[in-house]
């Protein structure tokens, strides 16, 4: 693991310890104007791991959820060269009722690819890491996806269905697409679980930068094989944008392509 993910691994947990695990089951939250939810966590983290990074690399801003739709877009656009992409807390409602499942994630975008993600679960202590074309690791270990078998029967699939077109719904538990189905809360942590074998098949409807940057690297460097969609004209999204976006993933690029035609992506 190199020097950068080292430091960042650093700021992530000493951050979690600070901000987030004393206020864990003694916080209340907020709807946004969205819907989603947000807590005093969310902007202390944001704001600690802003300042953070400020004094080491203080000419790379740093784009947070907890920002206006134009502050970020402001960001995204006037920025040539570097830019930090955080999510604070994925998994708020998680972490607001009490549920352990929420991470911090944070990526840097150079030149308009993601080169580094760090993602750390406070709960259990896991801190997942990438550097683009350098691999995946999970607390300094290599990671790598597993597949049970074959067929999409033999796979447990990660679905969020919340977000996904309601027309297709009902046709993703026709017969022979999966084992069985969850969906846990943090996108982040989804892609890190993917990437380290904890399940195949993948499917999130709404999916924002600040959601993926990091944990999509992770799965690609762990070998796991990734699309993203536009959700209204079902396109292959090409490049980095803030607009929602359709996610489907699986262990390997046989098991996607399958699971592309299981949900009619192809």
């Amino acid at each position: 693991m190199n020097a950068k993910l080292k430091l960042l691994t650093q700021l992530l947990r000493t951050t979690a310890a600070t901000e987030i695990m004393p206020r864990w089951h003694h916080i209340s939250a907020e709807n946004k104007a969205d819907g989603s939810l947000v807590t005093a966590t969310d902007l202390a983290v944001q704001t600690r791991i802003t300042a953070a990074l400020a004094l080491v690399f203080p000419d790379i801003p740093l784009l947070g959820e907890e920002m206006t739709a134009d502050e970020q877009q402001h960001l995204l656009t006037a920025t040539e060269h570097r830019i930090w992409v955080l999510d604070p807390l994925d998994g708020t409602s998680n972490y607001a009722c009490g549920l352990p499942f929420f991470a911090i994630s944070l990526a840097l975008i150079e030149h308009g690819q993601v080169t580094h993600g760090a993602i750390y679960d406070p709960v259990r202590d896991e801190c997942f890491t990438a550097a683009r074309s350098q691999g995946a690791w999970l607390n300094g270990e290599p990671i790598q996806p597993f597949a049970a078998g074959a067929e999409l029967g033999d796979c447990l699939a990660m679905i969020d269905l919340k977000r996904l077109p309601p027309q297709r719904l009902a046709a993703l538990f026709r017969p022979g697409g999966f084992r069985s189905q969850r969906n846990l809360g943090s996108v982040a942590l989804d892609w890190c679980w993917l990437a380290s074998g904890r399940f195949q098949l993948y499917l999130h409807g709404g999916q924002r930068l600040w959601d993926y940057a990091a944990g999509r690297l992770i799965a690609e460097e762990a070998g796991a094989a990734v699309q993203h969609y536009q959700p209204e004209q079902m396109t292959l999204t090409a490049g980095l944008t803030l607009d929602s976006q359709l996610a489907i993933a699986a262990a390997n690029p046989e098991l996607l392509e399958r699971w592309q035609a299981f949900v009619a992506l192809q």
